[in-house]
C-alpha cells in the first residue's frame, strides 16, 4: 500500500522537544496522515516548529498538514503520540531511565486526565516509558495505549547482530522484550538469521545495546530518530494502515511490559517467542520490578497535593 493511499484523517503529537521534533519530521515523511496536530506548553516553540515542518512538507510534496492546536482537539486524531519531558536533574548512574519517573508522571497523568475517555491509539515515548504508558492508560481510561521503548530496543539489536555477523539486518528475525532499560530481555534463543539459527555473541550484543543510547546521548544530547522511526513504524500497525509484529509496552499479566504484538487490521494480539530458562528468569525478574516501581509512584502521586506549574502540560 502506497504512503498516498495508506492514510488517516489526523495524528496529533503531544510535545515540541528535540524528540517530539524528529517523530513529526518522521510523520511529515511519512505521509501516513492527512494532518499533523501539534500541542506543547511551549506555544511559540510549538508554532514555530509547525512552520519549519511546513516548509518540509512544501519541499517533499508531501500530504501531511502541520498544524498548532489545543489539547483539546487531540480527541479527534486516531492517534497521539506522546513526546513530553519535564525539567529534572537525572543523577541516576544506573537505570538511567527511570530518573525521571516522578517529574514526567506528574505530566503525563496531567495529560491523561485531559484527554479521559479518548478513544483512538496512544503512543508514548516519555521515560520511563513502560511506567508512563500505564500511567496514562489508567488515568486516561483509554484502552489503545502502548509504550514504544522495545521496539527501539528491537531495532538496535537486530541492527547489531547484522554488524557483528556481516549480514543485513533483514536478514535477523529477533526481539528484545521486558523493560525499556536495564531489565531488556535479548531473545537470542529464538533469534534466527535468514530463517535459520545460528550462534549469538551474545554479550557484545548486550554491551553494544547498553553502550549505544549514551554514546548517541554523548554525541548529540538526546536520543531522536530512533524513536522518531519506531513512532512511525509502529502507527502504520497500530492503525491498520498494515500488518505485521512489533514490540511494544502493553499490559501483561498485572502490569505494563514490552512483549512482541501481531497486528491484524490494527488488533493486536501477544505473541510471545520461546523464551530459555535464563530468558524466562529475566523476563520474570523485569516484570516484577515495573510492577513494583509502578506501585511506588502511585503511591508518590497519591500524596502529592498538586501538579507543578513548570510540570504542566496544556
Amino acid at each position: 500500500m502506497s504512503p498516498s493511499s495508506a492514510r488517516v484523517s489526523a495524528v496529533g503529537v503531544v510535545g515540541a522537544g528535540a524528540v517530539g521534533q524528529a517523530v513529526c519530521g518522521a510523520l511529515v515523511m511519512s505521509g501516513l496522515c492527512g494532518r499533523l496536530l501539534l500541542t506543547s506548553r511551549m506555544s511559540e516553540q510549538t508554532a514555530a516548529l509547525a512552520a519549519d515542518l511546513d516548509d518540509m512538507r512544501v519541499g517533499l510534496g508531501s500530504p501531511v498538514r502541520p498544524l498548532t492546536c489545543h489539547p483539546t482537539d487531540l480527541m479527534d486524531c486516531e492517534a497521539v503520540v506522546v513526546t513530553l519531558r519535564t525539567g529534572f536533574v537525572n543523577t541516576c548512574r544506573t537505570d538511567i531511565r527511570m530518573g525521571g519517573a516522578a517529574a514526567n508522571a506528574s505530566a503525563v497523568r496531567a495529560l491523561g486526565a485531559g484527554l479521559r475517555g479518548y478513544s483512538g491509539t496512544v503512543l508514548v515515548v516519555t521515560n520511563p516509558v513502560d511506567l508512563m504508558a500505564r500511567a496514562f492508560a489508567e488515568v486516561s481510561g483509554c484502552r489503545r495505549v502502548f509504550g514504544i521503548g522495545s521496539n527501539l530496543d528491537s531495532v538496535r539489536y537486530r541492527g547489531a547482530l547484522a554488524r557483528l555477523l556481516n549480514v543485513t539486518p533483514r536478514a535477523v528475525r529477533g526481539h528484545v522484550i521486558g523493560e525499556h532499560g536495564d531489565g531488556a530481555v535479548v531473545c537470542a534463543s529464538s533469534t534466527t538469521v535468514n530463517a535459520q539459527p545460528v550462534p549469538i555473541p551474545l554479550q557484545q550484543v548486550r554491551d553494544e545495546l547498553a553502550t549505544r543510547p549514551g554514546r548517541i546521548r554523548a554525541g548529540i544530547g538526546r536520543t531522536r530518530s530512533g524513536p522518531a522511526g519506531a513512532v512511525a513504524s509502529a502507527l502504520r500497525l497500530t492503525l491498520g494502515l498494515s500488518d505485521g509484529v512489533t514490540e511494544l509496552s502493553a499490559p501483561w499479566q498485572g502490569g505494563w511490559i514490552g512483549i512482541p504484538l501481531r497486528f491484524t487490521h490494527g488488533r493486536p494480539v501477544a505473541c510471545l517467542p520461546a523464551l530459555d530458562d535464563s530468558e524466562q528468569r529475566q523476563f520474570a525478574a523485569a516484570h516484577h520490578k515495573l510492577v513494583t516501581a509502578y506501585r511506588a509512584l502511585h503511591g508518590h502521586a497519591t500524596e502529592a497535593i498538586a501538579v507543578p506549574a513548570q510540570e504542566r502540560t496544556p
